[in-house]
């Protein structure tokens, strides 16, 4: 009779203390009867899995559902009855089964609301169909008469027909481990439903041999997965899939704990281009890439935000300029519980460790001197941190990538302005630059300069990126290549995506070493791709850092350290 001896049960949960941290999965309710209630295939897969299971009962009160998601490290989307047509703008059709109101917004908002925070996502035959129906994709109400019994009467645990595994797809590899040759697997199948069209986040990665979506993953390299069979009910041939989840929920709190220790620097971003529209920087506003519910989201600690001045402008470039930075500032006055100005690296971690996010300023493109010298003092004094000298033209200060070349390099102006920035304590920033004037003014300055957003002309041939020649040359002298976002940069011959970004970022070390690379997406400015299409997506870049085993110290690095080192250094040598 031991086992009801409640001190000993009680001890032995102390055995190894302290106990391994595992992930928590946090695993929708079904309803019924005035009941949250849930199969036990569900959490004890879980389980077996190595996660702790959590389960999330159907409610929309805000609260709740941003509390939840900020203790869980993974979600699980459950199977049960149809979700409401109209949420997808349908009236019911006859075949529609009973639906549950009771689960249907709150599951919505809370996949939404995830997948927003990049969190790991497996949906589990309803749960695939919210998966494409909370983001933009389509959901049969009935799949009508086909080839394939897809309601059974049989035992849940028993397979009942096949699927067809697509190649080169993450379901593919979890199933496979490696292996490249086609996969036909059994499943067990209860359903009338059926995803009809993933949408413009997911793509079809199986199907049944009548043409059912049978699992959709994520086009953008996420870890997000939605199968229509259920695993949970198929003991060991279901465990792969919740050992994948489980897995990415691992990785997925590291990346967050990572995110606690470190700072990250986004070193360029176009976001005061969109001002003129009356965005709402406070709120999740869809018109642009960089806010700050995004910055949350993305556990993204600091951005440079430029004043961009267009090549032909009608009005002051000057006075242009300083519009910008006095719309910046009204905005972190606006949110000043939130948000804050920063001119040095330790700035930053202040308001890192006071739970704020920070905006630097600089300035894209010269222009905005408009030929005074005295007006580099006048905008250090505002407090921009660097000048990106040209843009797509050549200026006074030097010849531009896509310019004329002008001067040959850099101006007798420009070497004045450089020397300037040199004794006030401002960064040198030579994206845009031609290469010419990229040698000039890395003779000119006494300090080393910086590229806030270019890539590497190795991977893709662009004039705007930088050859290897000049990566060594920048890092010899201390500078940074910070590697951008921007699509037509990272490839030209078709869709760019995160992954490389990171090809990009692994070339740029292979050539400068690690103390000289960091990231500037060029948000706002036409920058973002698949995996990191906005601020809130940031975290993915983390990941895939961890994924190919950079170490902590390293991440830091590349995450604005050295970006910040070469501020610092600049600063301290006015």
């Amino acid at each position: 009779m031991n086992r009801f001896d409640l001190q000993q049960q009680t001890e032995r949960c102390y055995d190894g203390f302290p106990a391994d941290e595992r992930p928590v999965i946090g695993i929708t309710a079904n309803y019924g009867e005035q009941t949250a209630k849930l199969a036990e295939g569900y959490y004890k897969q879980v389980v077996a899995a190595g996660g702790i299971p959590l389960i999330i009962p159907p409610l929309t009160s805000h609260p709740s559902l941003l509390t939840t998601l900020n203790r869980i490290d993974a979600l699980l989307l459950t199977g049960g009855a149809d979700i409401n047509p109209l949420f997808q703008g349908e009236q019911p059709q006859p075949q529609l089964g009973g639906i549950n109101d009771e689960r249907d917004l709150p599951e919505l908002l809370i996949t939404r609301l995830a997948y927003n925070r990049q969190l790991p996502i497996l949906g589990i035959c309803r749960g695939i169909q919210t998966m494409a129906m909370a983001l933009g994709g389509k959901v049969a109400q009935d799949i009508g008469t086909k080839t394939i019994k897809h309601s059974q009467d049989a035992d849940r645990h028993v397979p009942t027909h096949t699927i067809d595994i697509l190649p080169d797809t993450l379901l593919h590899a979890i199933f496979t481990q490696g292996d490249t040759a086609a996969v036909t697997i059994a499943v067990n199948s209860f359903h009338h439903q059926a995803v009809l069209e993933p949408g413009p986040h997911f793509r079809v990665s199986a199907t049944a041999p009548d043409g059912i979506i049978e699992a959709i993953e994520s086009t953008e390299h996420k870890p997000m997965l939605g199968v229509q069979w259920h695993p949970e009910c198929m003991r060991e041939d279901g465990l792969p899939l919740f050992s994948w989840l489980v897995d990415e929920a691992r990785l997925y709190r590291k990346t967050q704990r990572l995110h606690d220790r470190i700072l990250t620097l986004d070193t360029h971003c176009d976001t005061p281009m969109f001002f003129p529209q009356g965005i709402n920087f406070a709120t999740r506003d869809s018109r642009i890439l960089v806010d700050l519910p995004k910055m949350n989201e993305g556990r993204l600690d600091a951005t440079i935000m430029v004043a961009y001045i267009p090549q032909k402008m009608e009005e002051s470039a000057y006075t242009y300029a300083n519009s910008i930075f006095d719309k910046i500032e009204t905005i972190v006055s606006d949110n000043a519980a939130r948000l804050a100005l920063a001119r040095t690296p330790d700035e930053l971690w202040q308001n890192k460790l006071a739970g704020k996010k920070s905006i630097m300023l600089g300035i894209e493109n010269g222009k905005a001197l408009e030929g005074k010298l005295s007006n580099v003092q006048h905008f250090a004094q505002r407090g921009i941190v660097y000048i990106t000298l040209c843009h797509n033209g050549d200026n006074d200060i030097c010849d531009s990538a896509k310019g004329m070349m002008t001067f040959g390099g850099v101006s007798s102006f420009g070497v004045d302005v450089i020397k300037e920035m040199n004794r006030l304590g401002l960064m040198v920033d030579l994206s845009h630059a031609h290469e010419k004037s990229f040698y000039d003014a890395l003779d000119i300055s006494k300090t080393p300069i910086v590229c806030s957003h270019s890539s590497c002309r190795a991977l893709c041939d662009h004039p705007r990126n930088l050859t290897d020649d000049q990566m060594r040359a920048l890092a010899k002298k201390g500078g940074v290549c910070q590697i951008t976002v921007y699509p037509g940069f990272l490839r030209t011959d078709s869709q760019a995506t995160i992954i490389d970004v990171m090809a990009h970022l692994d070339h740029a070390i292979n050539v400068m070493g690690i103390d000289h690379v960091g990231l500037g997406t060029d948000f706002d400015g036409d920058g973002g791709v698949p995996g990191l299409a906005d601020a809130s997506e940031l975290s993915l870049f983390t990941r895939q850092l961890l994924q190919r085993r950079y170490s902590d110290d390293d991440t830091q690095k590349i995450w604005g350290g050295n970006f910040l080192r070469v501020m610092k250094q600049v600063q301290e040598q006015r």
